[in-house]
């Protein structure tokens, strides 16, 4: 036969190479299938789980070890805080901010959800008023509130009253969070959807002499 009749053979080991390395390629990447593992999505707890009622306990059971600073005994707020305990025994101030900083994060929430009941156990008579309007007056603009606290980087008592057996210990918490009002078609209204730091100084009150362990909001400020 002829040099141009000749049988390509060049051809077929081209052809063979190519099929071995689509074999090799799908060997290594795998082929798609019906069923496919879905993006991670994040943990959100199932309802139910947050703490029902008042939260604050100044009593000193059993809690995960934490790293709460103190104020200093011999200070002037240590002092209070030890006459404090002269008068009910069993209060400890870092088991206190382990409770106001709970108590801090499930009153935020319910608040933004306009969560009247949990907010009612948690608040005072004229703080709970006030929460209350603020959160009727949203209502009946058609607004909602979205707020979320992503971090507490600080909690610290920086006063303490005792008035008679009812004490007053004021708290400063120090948070990034995403505060943002909407109008009824999503768009903003007051704050910002960026995480914003933000410092919290809160009041909570508490009879001593009482069997109640639940200190209660009595003041709030933002800045």
């Amino acid at each position: 036969m002829g040099a141009g009749s000749g049988f390509p053979i060049d051809l077929i080991l081209f052809g063979m190479i190519a099929a071995f390395l689509v074999l090799r390629l799908r060997s290594i990447l795998g082929r798609r299938t019906g069923y496919e593992r879905p993006p991670a999505q994040p943990y959100q707890a199932p309802p139910g789980l947050a703490p029902a009622g008042p939260v604050i306990d100044g009593h000193a059971e059993p809690q995960p070890a934490t790293n709460r600073p103190v104020p200093d005994p011999a200070g002037p707020i240590g002092q209070t805080l030890a006459r404090m305990r002269t008068i009910d025994p069993s209060f400890d101030p870092a088991v206190f901010l382990d409770g106001a900083e709970k108590a801090f994060r499930i009153i935020v929430t319910a608040f933004a959800a306009g969560d009247r009941g949990t907010l009612r156990s948690l608040l005072a008579d004229d703080t709970y008023r006030a929460f209350e309007q603020a959160i009727a007056g949203r209502e009946a603009a058609g607004q909602t509130q979205v707020n979320t606290i992503h971090s507490i980087h600080n909690a610290a008592i920086e006063s303490a009253e005792l008035k008679g057996t009812t004490a007053l210990t004021t708290v400063r918490f120090v948070s990034d969070q995403t505060s943002l009002t909407q109008d009824k078609d999503g768009h903003p209204v007051t704050g910002t959807d960026a995480v914003t730091e933000i410092t919290d100084v809160w009041t909570f009150e508490r009879d001593l002499s009482t069997r109640d362990p639940a200190w209660r909001l009595v003041s709030a400020r933002s800045s």
